[in-house]
């Protein structure tokens, strides 16, 4: 009924429209004309969505700058297979060269590779800052798209330089893309997924509720965790919040619905829970929402169907599914991560993006960026550097000098490879031989990287830069012969380090979800949810889970979730606490090891590590060793939020992270800090932080244990090292022995004399 009464609601705004504007054009004054007309853009707008991103947001970092005779820049954007476009503009903000001939240049505005809009460049505006409103056809957009701004540009009637530098445009990367939208319904058919709930095609964070039929237990807690880490795992770069709702449907959108036994939701009737199952149905609230449906008997069933839907929904069709059978097949291994580089082995390069990613053509063709995510715990201590075994082919210029091939890391340069061109190989006949069967040549390089080079999450930059030689008057002309490629069977070899790591570090929670994630489906992770938790704590708990399948790659299948009154399940694991407003029991039994509290009154440990300059990513660990000199308690007026970490009281060498709100709205403030981004000056770092709104202070960085394992003599020279105490026991001790075999060897000798 209630989509039926949604459905005529729609019919009626549609049949309303005119009637409403002629009433008001007609018959009511100008100030209820006004109002009228101001219902109905909002009437309309819910109906018709509206995106709108900057080029920055849609991938240009920069400003774009166009050079020479025809110099272009592109960012892609994609419309959901739930959207059809009716409308499209881009408010671009630009500037040109004074010496362009405003008769022979122009900027064009392209849609995949179709011109939407040539815009002249006249002089008397050339040198400053314009605005102009493009319309794109809408027929040029379809499900994948590509916006070109490329430049024609023109300085003389004469002979020119096509690489002169009077030949530029700018366009600015505040320039903004603007699609206005029609929802489509796409049929409940279960081979879709994970569409419309999430589209890799929109570019935008990841909103998606959730919602429970009843107040979930521990089981469904880990059902919805291991779904929403699937999503998480797919949103990526995005990021993913996840809003939960008991008993209650949105308004609008899409949203998953847990049910369990008898308990149902408003809206959503007929679905039979004996057995688990996965349905796909309509949001009663909005036609074109879409609900699914995960359900069964009891706990163990909707883990089941959850399990189901994030490793094998490749499989389903159909409105519904029931799910008879799952079973594990293999035991995940320690740093096996789908979105980790693997340590056990050297990775291809090819292995990392698409192959024909790897291949670019042109002077000046862009670069290759190749993603990598380091697990966390590498150990750097005297390492040279990561392996890179480097495999390459490009077209050798008839003269040059300077070509090159730069590699970057996370855009810090490493170094440079020079491009021979044919005159400098013209002495090495076998090359010359080969350059005559084939005009590109393969040749191989060894390089280190390193480590402290590399950020956890960056990327390996690899860039083909060619001299552009020029012939004289008249003569210079741009020939795009020019191909680079990286060849998918280079490798990078991070086999050679060891796993071991000073702990407690929140850097590494923040940016990979270490120590939890060692375990890809975080199979030796339990989560303590607080005693009586709500809607706000769920939430926060199914981020955090988000956050942690995009470290990985995979769901959390394996998580365990408690209250923390059993220590049997706590041993062996480690340990991620969530607390909100004193709910939480366990805290209550460790207070002694916590360096914060917010029960009653806000008491927060300090250093000096906030008046101290860091390095994080440095490989001495004593340079950022801040540990507590002070302590402070506040009764009223104390931050909002804190995330502390220590080692586990039950378990050696295991990890205890606490995340602690003054109340359960605080969480959103965490979560949201995790999420980072430019909106963040500083990261979660060292062994206390506090999150005060849209701030992170980091207040202590203690290091108290080791995680990981290094071999007998690596261990003994890095304790050596970092201990001045064991290095002189150790220096007394070999003195000591030095000195026993010494004077035994004098009285064998002595004794030997004797006898003779």
């Amino acid at each position: 009924m209630s989509q039926k009464r949604n459905g005529m609601q729609f019919l009626w705004l549609a049949l309303s429209i005119p009637l409403l504007m002629s009433s008001a054009w007609a018959e009511e004054p100008a100030d209820v004309a006004e109002e009228d007309a101001s219902v109905l853009e909002d009437a309309i707008a819910e109906f018709v969505p509206t995106y709108s991103a900057t080029l920055k947001q849609l991938g240009a970092n920069y400003t774009m700058h166009l050079r020479g005779i025809e110099g272009s820049d592109s960012v892609s954007f994609d419309v959901r297979a739930d959207q059809v476009v009716t409308k499209a503009r881009v408010n671009l903000e630009y500037s040109y060269s004074p010496s362009l001939l405003s008769d022979l240049s122009q900027i064009n505005v392209m849609v995949n590779d179709q011109v939407a809009a040539s815009l002249p460049v006249p002089a008397e505006t050339a040198g400053s800052l314009q605005q102009q409103v493009i319309d794109i056809p809408p027929h040029l957009v379809t499900e994948f798209n590509r916006l070109t701004l490329q430049l024609i540009g023109h300085y003389t009637m004469m002979c020119e330089d096509p690489q002169h530098s009077s030949l530029w445009a700018k366009v600015s990367n505040t320039s903004t893309l603007e699609l206005e939208t029609t929802p489509i319904v796409l049929p409940d058919d279960l081979s879709r997924l994970p569409l419309p709930f999430f589209d890799g095609r929109d570019s935008r964070a990841l909103e998606l509720p959730f919602v429970f039929a009843s107040t979930p237990d521990n089981l469904a807690l880990e059902a919805a965790g291991a779904v929403s880490s699937w999503f998480g795992a797919m949103a990526s770069y995005r990021g993913a919040h996840f809003p939960v709702a008991l008993g209650q449907l949105p308004e609008k959108g899409n949203a998953i619905v847990l049910m369990v036994g008898a308990a149902t939701v408003a809206g959503v009737e007929g679905i039979e829970g004996a057995r688990p199952s996965l349905t796909l149905v309509a949001n009663p609230n909005d036609p074109y929402g879409k609900l699914l449906v995960i359900a069964g008997r009891d706990g163990e069933q909707l883990k089941q169907a959850a399990l189901a839907l994030v490793s094998g929904s490749h499989v389903l069709s159909g409105a519904a599914a029931r799910i008879d059978r799952i079973d594990s097949l293999q035991s995940r291994k320690p740093y096996d991560a789908p979105n980790w580089l693997p340590s056990d082995r050297p990775v291809q390069l090819g292995e990392l993006i698409e192959a024909k990613r790897l291949n670019v053509s042109g002077y000046n063709p862009g670069t290759i960026n190749l993603p990598m995510r380091l697990p966390p715990d590498l150990f750097n201590w005297r390492e040279k550097g990561v392996p890179l075994h480097l495999k390459y082919r490009y077209t050798p210029q008839p003269v040059s000098t300077n070509s090159s091939l730069l590699i970057s890391v996370g855009g810090k340069f490493i170094k440079s490879l020079p491009l021979p061109s044919q005159e400098s190989l013209k002495d090495d006949e076998s090359l010359m031989a080969k350059l005559q069967q084939d005009d590109s040549l393969l040749r191989e390089a060894e390089l280190l990287l390193p480590l402290n080079s590399l950020p956890l999450q960056s990327a390996l930059q690899l860039r083909f830069m060619y001299d552009y030689i020029k012939q004289g008057e008249c003569r210079d002309i741009i020939i795009d012969n020019m191909r680079g490629t990286i060849e998918p069977d280079s490798t990078l070899d991070l086999s050679g380090y060891e796993h071991f790591i000073a702990m407690p570090n929140l850097g590494v929670f923040q940016s990979s979800g270490f120590p939890f994630t060692r375990m890809a489906d975080l199979a030796e992770t339990a989560i303590v949810m607080p005693a009586g938790a709500g809607a706000e704590e769920f939430s926060f708990y199914l981020d955090v889970l988000g956050r942690f399948g995009d470290s990985t790659g995979l769901p959390a299948t394996a998580v365990t979730v408690t209250q923390g009154d059993d220590d049997t399940q706590l041993k062996d694991r480690d340990l991620l606490i969530l607390a909100a407003a004193g709910n939480q029991p366990l805290l209550q039994r460790w207070a002694d090891l916590l360096p914060a509290s917010l029960n009653g009154e806000a008491t927060f440990e300090l250093s000096d590590l906030v008046h101290r300059v860091r390095y994080w990513t440095g490989s001495d660990t004593r340079a950022n060793l801040r540990q507590a000199r002070s302590s402070l308690a506040v009764g009223t007026g104390g931050a909002g939020a804190y995330v502390a970490g220590f080692e586990s009281p039950l378990s050696s060498e295991r990890s205890v992270v606490v995340i602690a709100a003054a109340s359960p709205e605080k969480l959103i403030d965490v979560s949201t800090a995790l999420r980072g981004g430019e909106d963040y000056e500083d990261s979660l770092q060292g062994s206390l932080a506090v999150v005060n709104g849209g701030r992170i202070n980091n207040l202590v960085a203690e290091q108290q244990y080791y995680v990981g394992e290094l071999g007998f003599f690596r261990y003994l020279q890095w304790l050596l090292a970092h201990n001045l105490a064991w290095m002189l026991l150790f220096t007394l001790l070999a003195v000591a022995l030095t000195s026993v075999l010494f004077y035994f060897m004098l009285r064998a000798r002595a004794r030997a004399r004797l006898n003779d």
